[in-house]
């Protein structure tokens, strides 16, 4: 089931949570998009602008609007240097303020899934982008275990806890994107898998991470104090440190891009 409790709205605790890792996976998925520079880009999901400050760094480009249901994001985004060009708008994925072929490129990075409909998500993606611009998205792959914070889930039921999921956990596996990209009628379908591992400067630092984690941090307060340290004792097991005292564990998510009909 989805839970309406996940919510992002504080820009800063979501940076340390899903931005860092969100950067990590953007790099991999940038690379492969391998953009030309003086392009109009859509962040779909901006959130507090991680993504859009990848685009504004190493993309060169003419122009970037961001989207995003999340007012205080949106308020964390307008603080960084990618303001100083971007335009953050608030608004929904599935009905977006902008129109027809307003864009070269729409990207929406670990985002589908919160999509309540993603065929009509990425169907508003393909609206929205020129007659041969580029319609890509990359999201953790949920249901195979690639979500960052995956084995603190199964731990948190494993004590009565529901971590809660997204509306749309299926929306990024490699099959669904396909299919989905196929179905808004776009062409030159791509798919990648993407890899990558963060590290901790040491295990409290990984849990002081998890107990501001916006889709986490409510149902962690709730939790009896034995029970939470109960949790955490289990968790430093399946997160041990190595001789510096560091933890590095890894992610995966899934990637897609395809192009709008000329």
């Amino acid at each position: 089931m989805s839970d309406p409790q996940i919510r992002f709205d504080d820009g800063a605790t979501y940076e340390r949570y899903m931005g860092r890792w969100s950067r990590l996976a953007g790099d991999v998925f940038l690379d492969w998009l391998a953009p030309e520079p003086h392009l109009r880009w859509l962040d779909v999901g901006c959130g507090n602008g991680a993504f859009t400050e990848m685009i504004f760094a190493r993309c060169a480009p003419a122009a970037i609007d961001g989207v995003d249901p999340s007012e205080a994001q949106l308020a964390f985004a307008r603080t960084q240097p990618a303001a100083r060009l971007a335009q953050f708008h608030q608004g929904d994925a599935m009905a977006l303020p902008f129109p027809d072929g307003a864009f070269d490129v729409a990207v929406m990075p670990l985002v589908i899934f919160f999509v309540p409909d993603p065929a009509k998500g990425v169907a508003e993606m393909a609206r929205v982008v020129r007659a041969g611009g580029v319609v890509a998205a990359y999201g953790w792959d949920l249901t195979e275990g690639g979500f960052p914070y995956t084995a603190l889930q199964e731990e948190m039921r494993a004590l009565g806890v529901a971590p809660g999921m997204p509306p749309s956990p299926h929306a990024a596996r490699m099959d669904v994107l396909q299919e989905l990209w196929r179905d808004a009628g776009l062409e030159s379908i791509e798919t990648r898998a993407i890899a990558v591992e963060r590290t901790f400067d040491d295990f409290e630092d990984w849990w002081t991470t998890v107990l501001t984690g916006p889709s986490v941090s409510a149902k962690l307060a709730a939790m009896a104090p034995d029970a939470l340290a109960t949790l955490k004792g289990r968790m430093r097991q399946r997160h041990p440190a190595d001789a510096a005292g560091r933890v590095t564990y890894g992610a995966r998510a899934n990637a897609v891009r395809g192009r709008v009909p000329r």
